[in-house]
């Protein structure tokens, strides 16, 4: 066979190739060319094949911050024909060590003491980077294009986490379709990578600059004083999650200002809802012809992307699909549904995982003749863009109506005092379920409970409005903006008990 196969180790050999010299990834003070970053990654990948045996199928375990070392590791990982199971380090142990001992792997590499007792040997990221640096190694690629890199682990918004292995193919072709509908990823291109490496589209939005012959800066934590001052001249491509958004719009007028004057392609929102009104104040402050909002999920990849020029057109929506991407809306019967209806949201592409790790009756519910839901329900209109109505299991039954929480939220989020909003169904023994709102406000800012019912009254029919409402100090997400409605739930039922 000639052609060679789809693996994220040959893309950076072939980066490398080009330009030895460029720089391929900038963390702090640091500069990493990508001759370094090869050498690196083939040290680090001898290394743990001659003291751990590391081969095609095994997995490690990955708990880090984002950093150079942790990029290098994961593409020595899939060099060996390995994949690496990224683990949150913000979990608590137990947390930790469930997921470690459903991952199957053969040890830990750790940026910290993992705070959990685990039966494998764990080692500290930066010391296995200092030892790789010691090996001088050929750069191999053992990788396979259809088998895993990664097992990413799902947030566990609903459930406990799922392990959900990504391919080497899945990937690639997910960056040439982000070159291709963002126009940030390419030789003369710059991203700025700030969310968690951990995730899968913290990920990949850092790994495609490298796959690609670009330069990524990678940052450690969100600070959007921090974030802020690195978007300047060189910066061409962005992902932030809605709250990075929000804490930005936090700086002082004059920060804010300086962000007018920026080089940016593209400006990439994911992993929440960006509410129509947060829309429209990230392009008053970023500028027109920048702001892309995508849809999409770790087993998915992007589904949907809704281009700058629509954004001022068609609101609250996600977009038309990616590219290479087929969308599918079906009741619970599986037949398509007509447009403005809701419907499951199903998707089928190149970008598509392969089922859960070692959780045959998950994959199978999610997966339907090469088809994949999540468990979204959305709508379509009639010029075929898509609008994400809510999570299946986040769907309020009340007095037998559908009621969408998402709905309601992006409602009250356009007081001005409310800075953060949340709706949950609450048991109850006449209704079936009544609605609730977490209501985050505003530094310095009063709202009552009559005046938000009043703004859903004008726009929502009856049936929808909360019956109750809580003045909390934040809504509870993960590390990539989601908000786990089950801690809230529970909060509120252990409070009634």
């Amino acid at each position: 066979m000639i052609a060679q196969p789809l693996t994220l180790g040959r893309g950076i050999a072939a980066a490398a190739a080009r330009q030895p010299g460029k720089i391929a990834v900038r963390f702090g003070t640091r500069a990493i060319c990508y001759a370094q970053l090869l050498r690196s990654i083939a040290g680090i990948a001898a290394w743990l094949e001659r003291e751990h045996g590391i081969g095609p199928g095994d997995n490690v375990v990955l708990i880090g911050r984002n950093s150079p070392e942790f990029i290098a590791l994961l593409v020595a990982v899939a060099n060996l024909g390995g994949a690496s199971a990224l683990v949150n380090p913000r979990l608590a142990g137990p947390e930790i060590a469930a997921i470690v001992a459903d991952s199957g792997a053969r040890l830990v590499i750790a940026d910290d003491d993992p705070g959990a007792a685990l039966d494998l040997p764990v080692h500290a990221l930066g010391d296995v980077a200092a030892a790789g640096e010691q090996i001088s190694a050929a750069f191999v690629d053992r990788g396979e294009e259809l088998r895993p890199f990664a097992l990413h682990y799902t947030s566990g918004t609903t459930g406990l986490p799922k392990g959900v292995p990504i391919s080497h193919r899945s990937r690639v072709l997910s960056f040439l379709g982000m070159a291709s509908e963002y126009g940030c990823y390419g030789p003369d291109d710059h991203f700025l990578a700030v969310a968690p490496l951990c995730h899968g589209a913290g990920l990949a939005f850092a790994l495609a600059p490298l796959y690609t012959g670009g330069t990524v800066t990678l940052v450690d934590q969100f600070e959007p004083d921090v974030v802020a001052g690195l978007i300047g001249p060189e910066i061409t491509g962005l992902f932030l999650v809605p709250t990075h958004f929000r804490r930005i719009f936090e700086l002082p007028a004059a920060a804010q200002d300086a962000l007018r004057d920026n080089r940016l392609k593209a400006l990439i929102s994911n992993a929440a809802p960006l509410p129509q009104s947060d829309k429209e104040r990230v392009i008053d402050l970023f500028g027109e012809g920048r702001l892309y909002e995508c849809y999409g999920a770790t087993e998915s990849g992007i589904i949907t992307n809704l281009r700058p020029e629509m954004h001022r057109l068609k609101h609250n929506c996600v977009g038309t699909p990616f590219v290479a991407t087929e969308v599918e809306l079906r009741d619970d019967a599986g037949n398509p549904v007509a447009d403005d209806a809701v419907g499951e949201l199903f998707s089928r592409s190149p970008y598509l995982f392969d089922g859960y790790w070692r959780r045959a009756d998950e994959s199978a519910e999610a997966i339907h003749d090469g088809w994949v839901s999540v468990g979204d329900l959305a709508r379509r209109d009639g010029d075929g863009f898509y609008y994400i109505v809510d999570r299946k299991k986040d769907m309020i039954l009340s007095g037998g109506m559908n009621i969408y929480p998402r709905e309601i939220e992006a409602v009250l989020l356009q007081h001005d005092a409310v800075a953060d909003a949340a709706v949950v169904g609450l048991a109850d023994a006449d209704w079936g379920e009544t609605v609730h709102a977490e209501i985050v406000l505003a530094e310095g800012r009063t709202v009552s409970a009559d005046e938000l019912t009043a703004l859903c009254r004008a726009q929502l029919a009856g049936y929808k409005l909360p019956r109750s409402m809580n003045l909390a100090g934040t809504i509870p997400r993960n590390s990539n903006g989601k908000v786990l409605k089950r801690e809230i739930r529970a909060r509120i039922e252990a409070e009634r008990r």
